[in-house]
C-alpha cells in the first residue's frame, strides 16, 4: 500500500475500527498466551498509528521522518522574516498588557485573529501539497511541507503567547 498524505479521516476512522475488532484482546482470551500477548502488542501498535495519521502534522511529520528530514523543534528565534514586524509588534503590545496596560488589548485580540487566519492558511497550503506529494511522490515537495510545518509551529507559538496573555483579564 503506497504512503500517503492526504487521507479521508472518514476511511480511516472506518479501517481503525475494522481492526480493532479484528486484533481486540477480548477475541483472544481463549488463545495461547503468546496469542494474547500478540494481540495486546498489536492493538498498542494500532491505536499509535491511528493517532498519528488522524492528525495531519503528525502524519506529515511522520512521513518527513521516514523520508530522512529533521522535524526537530522550531526555536522561537527564527523567526519568518514576512513575520519580523508583526513580531515585533506583538511583543511590544505583549509586554504592556502583562505591564497592566489594557490599551493593548484590541491590538493583541486582532493579532490573535490574524495569526489564526495564518494557521488556517497553512493548514489549506499544506492539504494541496500533501496531494501533490502523494501524485509525484517528489521529494521536493516534502521539503516545502516541512517548511510550512515549521512556519505552523512558529504561528501557533504566537496564537499561545496572545492566549496566555489575554486569557488572565478574561478570567477575572
Amino acid at each position: 500500500m503506497p504512503v500517503k498524505l492526504a487521507l479521508s479521516v472518514e476511511e480511516l476512522q472506518t479501517r481503525f475500527y475494522e481492526l480493532s475488532r479484528t486484533l481486540h484482546p477480548d477475541r483472544f482470551t481463549r488463545r495461547s498466551e503468546r496469542e494474547r500477548q500478540y494481540s495486546l502488542d498489536a492493538s498498542s501498535v494500532l491505536n499509535d498509528a491511528y493517532r498519528t495519521l488522524r492528525d495531519p502534522v503528525k502524519r506529515a511529520e511522520y512521513v518527513l521522518k521516514q523520508n530522512g528530514f529533521d522535524i526537530g523543534e522550531q526555536r522561537s528565534n527564527n523567526v519568518p522574516p514576512e513575520l519580523l514586524e508583526e513580531v515585533f509588534e506583538l511583543n511590544m503590545a505583549l509586554e504592556e498588557m502583562r505591564g497592566g496596560d489594557e490599551s493593548a488589548r484590541p491590538q493583541l485580540e486582532a493579532a490573535q485573529q490574524n495569526f489564526l487566519r495564518m494557521r488556517e492558511n497553512i493548514d489549506q497550503q499544506l492539504a494541496a501539497l500533501f496531494g501533490q506529494w502523494d501524485e509525484s511522490g517528489d521529494r521536493g515537495k516534502l521539503a516545502q511541507i516541512r517548511g510550512l510545518l515549521n512556519r505552523r509551529k512558529y504561528v501557533l507559538n504566537l496564537v499561545r503567547q496572545t492566549e496566555e496573555t489575554l486569557a488572565p483579564a478574561m478570567q477575572g
